[in-house]
């Protein structure tokens, strides 16, 4: 296939991969395809809608490695959705009446776009196949090839989404600074809400994760350097069903025997309970443009420390939330290899003509191939009863029950 404009996006929150897999992805037409021109859209679908791109000229492809070193998006991300006209007019991205999806269509068209990579969740990805559907029928071939980006892993049917790992392994940096608090005050309750909306994998892996730093370390118990007291006593996320009364009385010994708890908690662990409570009290819940509730907006943390702080007796209680410190970091190591290995798949499959999302397909033996767009969907829970977290929840001496 020949490709003379290759553009790139990347969209939706953060992870620790953005910016390397915009490096790997150049890097890989340098290789294979250095004819091709190559285009950023800056800010995701909010530069595809105002037509904001910057050509990835020769100084940038040299020193595309660069990227890779870097957290965050050096092309830029926003929160659009392309079905949300109502939304897009009142931020001045589209005329009233205008169809968002056939905009963008357009646009694409309008700037010779060949091939399109997005680099997001379910809905960016989703969202460009529904754009080449469009570019189609109005006789304009575009090949889309999509990464899988969501520190959530929680994309239908790929095993590990990019950045995740790195973001567990920040979330778990984070809480062996903030734990450093538990002699700070007798009876602290310390809770360490961890991103993860309606998946638990993060906060799963990142307590994991947590945990074995602590079993890995020296302790000087006689010289009150305890690793019970800082190690984590419990994890609550989407998928579990919580006792809160059981919880509390577990807890309360702890905290009677050692002086401390500390708690991981998912930001989407007892949602449900929380926005009720506040419906019921008359408050109005904020939503995002994607319709998802603002979750800094009704703090789960706060309302878990709440229903802890007096059952435990704890005298303070400090609520520390580790998202942003996690998903804007640079990919470590074991991410990098796998967006290297994705994103050159990624370049290959679209000079084939062979549009999809790039993942290894648990449908498929966990084999890494372009997946069709028709199976790609967000929403996928984590399984509690994976052998790292039921080994975790053993050793906590904490019950597990899937909601």
């Amino acid at each position: 296939m020949t490709v003379n404009r290759v553009a790139l996006l990347t969209a939706g929150g953060f992870a620790p991969c953005l910016s390397a897999a915009v490096g790997y992805l150049v890097q890989r037409y340098n290789e294979i395809a250095p004819e091709a021109e190559i285009i950023a859209y800056q800010y995701g679908y909010h530069g595809l809608l105002t037509g904001n791109y910057v050509v990835i000229d020769d100084d940038a492809r040299k020193n595309a490695e660069i990227l890779t070193r870097f957290g965050g998006s050096p092309i830029g991300n926003s929160r659009v959705k392309l079905t949300n006209a109502k939304n897009l007019v009142k931020r001045g991205l589209v005329k009233e009446g205008e169809d968002p999806l056939a905009v963008a269509a357009e646009r694409l068209k309008a700037d010779g776009v060949d091939v399109l990579h997005t680099i997001g969740g379910d809905d960016t990805n989703t969202t460009a196949a529904d754009l080449a559907a469009y570019l189609h029928e109005n006789d304009y071939e575009l090949t889309v090839v999509g990464l899988p980006k969501t520190i959530d892993n929680d994309v239908y049917p790929i095993r590990q989404s990019l950045g995740a790992w790195t973001a567990a392994e920040e979330a778990s940096d984070f809480a062996q600074h903030v734990i450093g608090e538990h002699r700070s005050n007798p009876r602290m309750l310390i809770v360490h809400e961890v991103m993860g909306r309606n998946c638990g994998y993060l906060t799963a892996q990142a307590a994991y994760n947590y945990h074995e730093w602590v079993k890995e370390q020296t302790w000087v118990p006689s010289a009150g350097l305890s690793g019970e007291r800082w190690d984590v006593h419990a994890v609550y996320l989407p998928e579990m069903a919580i006792d809160l009364d059981e919880e509390a009385s577990r807890l309360k010994k702890i905290m009677d025997e050692r002086g401390n708890v500390n708690i991981f908690i998912s930001e989407g662990a007892a949602v449900d309970e929380i926005i009720a409570e506040k419906e019921a009290a008359g408050e109005t819940i904020e939503r995002d443009p994607f319709g998802h509730v603002k979750l800094d907006t009704i703090n789960p943390g706060q309302w878990f420390a709440h229903q802890f702080a007096e059952r435990l007796g704890a005298e303070k209680v400090m609520v520390q939330k580790s998202g942003y410190f996690s998903r804007a970091w640079h990919a470590n190591k074991r991410d990098l290899d796998l967006i290297k290995e994705m994103c050159m798949m990624a370049v290959d499959s679209a000079l084939e003509g062979k549009p999809g999302v790039i993942g290894q397909d648990e449908d498929n033996g966990d084999v890494m191939s372009t997946i069709d767009f028709a199976r790609i969907k967000g929403g996928k829970p984590f399984d509690i009863t994976r052998d790292f977290f039921v080994g975790l929840m053993k050793e906590l001496g904490q019950p597990l029950a899937a909601d």
